[in-house]
């Protein structure tokens, strides 16, 4: 799962914008930005942050900088675990050229001690984006942890990992029938990247990737 397989490979599914959201880091933002301009994708910054109740959140940002900078806020908030690597593998951080710059030592898959109220202002303070991710798992997802979709912090989205619960979802929960609803891949391994099938429609002329970028996080928020 290196920036420019990830690149290359979303380019063999067809897909036109790609969002690198790392376990509570953003340190290969960089990297997947230079693999995605040499494949013509339009790359997003984000992380899926695990709040203090173990609830995965996907956060984005429009520009590069407002990721790092969140990246560096989370750091504080993370719980110090050295990571097991004969179990857990290298946490590798890259360069453009998938070479690897350096490691984290310490564990990402773990929670934050943000709650998902902390979180949600903390993405707000960055200008980012964030909603629950995989809404319909039972394993960090905001339903099965907390009983129900909050109705505080407010989120605009809310992203499912199979869009066929989405109905059963909706009659069950009448706060998402309100939201912009997501459909993503989770990809955790390179085959897990879904050839293009959920989309959106977004103006694109004069055409540059700020531009659609731009009209993404419109659409978000």
């Amino acid at each position: 799962m290196t920036p420019n397989n990830i690149a290359g490979m979303a380019v063999l599914a067809g897909l036109q914008i790609v969002a690198l959201t790392d376990h509570n880091t953003c340190k290969n933002c960089p990297a997947f930005f230079e693999a995605a301009k040499k494949n013509g994708l339009i790359p997003i910054a984000g992380m899926e942050l695990t709040t203090a109740e173990d609830i995965h959140v996907v956060c984005l940002f429009e520009h590069l900088s407002e990721a790092m900078n969140f990246d560096s806020d989370v750091n504080t908030h993370r719980c110090l675990i050295k990571n097991r690597t004969d179990i857990f593998g290298d946490q590798l951080i890259t360069d453009g050229d998938d070479n690897v710059i350096g490691t984290d030592e310490y564990l990402l898959s773990n929670a934050t001690d943000l709650t998902i109220e902390d979180a949600a202002t903390l993405v707000l303070s960055h200008n980012g984006v964030c909603f629950p991710a995989h809404v319909d798992r039972e394993s960090n997802g905001v339903i099965a942890v907390l009983g129900s979709f909050p109705d505080e912090p407010h989120f605009n989205c809310a992203e499912f990992h199979d869009s066929g619960k989405q109905t059963e979802y909706l009659e069950r929960f009448g706060n998402l029938r309100d939201k912009v609803l997501l459909t993503s891949s989770d990809a955790h391994y390179l085959w897990d990247i879904r050839d293009k099938e959920a989309y959106f429609d977004l103006e694109d002329e004069p055409y540059s990737s700020a531009f659609v970028r731009q009209k993404l996080f419109e659409k978000l928020r």
